[in-house]
């Protein structure tokens, strides 16, 4: 899959491309209630870092981190920015479940949606766009995981705000 088309990327089976923005606005209603896996992508390239974070403080850490770190996490020439999962055989949420705490996280709640946290350091993160695939019998970790591997074996590191493994 090339990380850098939108053509690309629904080919592969992913839906929605709705901005974090609307997402927010209209708490997630057209995400489905199935498990699966998503994506945040930056169709502009728009790379302008905030010194704070807007996301919550979970457990009382703060989520901002140093601008060292969000550049060193920055991959040029890819739109997708972060991959995430919903659901498997260890947990029951859902896409729509796990994308509305990502976005009452994005919002200054302290939610526990600590994973991809850099992207709410990034000024435009309303205008960032979510898409999803549903997988009715593949385990989204493992899918997940394929993906962060496979945009690895093409970019040389994880996408900007996937931490770690």
């Amino acid at each position: 899959m090339d990380y850098n088309s939108i053509a690309s990327i629904q080919e592969e089976g992913f839906k929605g491309f709705e901005t974090i923005g609307s997402m927010m606005q209209n708490a997630c209603q057209n995400v489905p209630h199935i498990q699966g896996v998503y994506f945040v992508l930056n169709q502009n390239h728009i790379k302008d870092f905030l010194e704070e974070s807007t996301g919550g403080w979970f457990k009382k850490k703060n989520p901002s981190v140093e601008q060292n770190v969000l550049e060193q996490n920055w991959v040029n020439d890819a739109i997708v920015l972060n991959m995430g999962k919903a659901g498997g055989s260890s947990s029951s949420a859902t896409l729509n479940s796990r994308l509305k705490q990502y976005m009452n996280f994005g919002q200054g709640k302290p939610v526990g949606h600590w994973g991809g946290r850099l992207i709410w350091q990034l000024s435009t993160s309303s205008d960032l766009v979510i898409c999803w695939k549903e997988l009715l019998d593949d385990e989204p970790r493992e899918v997940e995981k394929a993906y962060i591997q496979d945009f690895i074996h093409e970019f040389g590191k994880r996408p900007f705000a996937n931490l770690t493994g």
